[in-house]
């Protein structure tokens, strides 16, 4: 009786190279069932197959071998389902880094750039209610989502007497880390949880408005930054966002439109 299915017929079967299942004899993720004495040939069962799919998939999936092992050692089914989800969930935060590059590349190549509306604005002192922190520019996306979630159940039932905003600091994007605040302009703002009332002084801005989703927003500052510099004015304090249409108004990201306003210092005509 022979002793089972060869290392050739076993990665016919289940897809994964000779070389491959070597390396994984070596390092102790699938050993063979049995390795003869003699001949050092290796030798796998049936059961063996579906073990050997799951590596193929996880792997096609780049988990790494030290979590594929876990997987697979681990007996608590809500483990191996956590495991898998937060690989699943890194997978999906670099494919959406990826389509973010492809989409400011693709714009940032056309022969011809879409028109710049640039507008220089004075904005009043406004009250808001706010919620800010020192934050990881990598965490800045989810820490967005939460802040905003819990200005819209702090203000349920009030007014808002303007669009929603944020403030990111310039540290933010030279050193990583940088104060970002988000509010909502009303006319009595709470002290809940970590809402609190601010008062925005007055500024000078330029301003421009991105269209669509935000993942080429980037090529926008970056067009609006050098318009500023370019007109020679004074860069002071952070960037402004004003959310004129966005997410909590339409879930189309094609209607969405982000007013992006870069403090200026006005210099007199001569």
């Amino acid at each position: 009786m022979r002793p089972g299915l060869t290392i050739g017929e076993f990665a016919q079967i289940t897809h994964l190279s000779v070389r491959t299942l070597r390396r994984y004899h070596e390092r102790g993720l699938l050993e063979p069932a049995l390795v003869d004495p003699d001949s050092g040939y290796r030798y796998y069962t049936g059961e063996q197959i579906p073990a050997a799919q799951v590596i193929h998939r996880l792997r096609e999936l780049d988990m790494p071998l030290r979590e594929v092992r876990e997987v697979l050692t681990t007996p608590d089914p809500d483990v191996r389902a956590s495991l898998v989800a937060a690989h699943l969930g890194r997978l999906e935060s670099e494919l959406d880094r990826t389509r973010t590059a492809v989409t400011s590349l693709r714009r940032l190549l056309r022969p011809e750039p879409e028109r710049l509306d640039v507008e220089l604005r004075s904005v009043p002192s406004m009250t808001v209610a706010a919620v800010g922190e020192v934050v990881d520019q990598v965490r800045v996306l989810g820490w967005y989502d939460s802040a905003m979630a819990e200005l819209g159940a702090a203000l349920a039932g009030r007014r808002p007497t303007g669009p929603p905003g944020g403030r990111y600091a310039g540290e933010l994007f030279a050193e990583g880390r940088g104060d970002v605040m988000v509010y909502r302009p009303v006319a009595d703002p709470p002290a809940v949880g970590r809402v609190r009332p601010v008062v925005l002084p007055a500024v000078e801005l330029a301003v421009t408005v991105h269209h669509g989703p935000h993942d080429d927003i980037d090529v926008t500052y970056g067009r609006l930054g050098g318009y500023v510099t370019d007109h020679a004015l004074v860069v002071d304090g952070p960037v402004h966002e004003t959310y004129l249409v966005g997410p909590y108004d339409d879930p189309d990201p094609d209607s969405w439109r982000t007013e992006i306003g870069w403090p200026i210092f006005r210099v007199a005509p001569g």
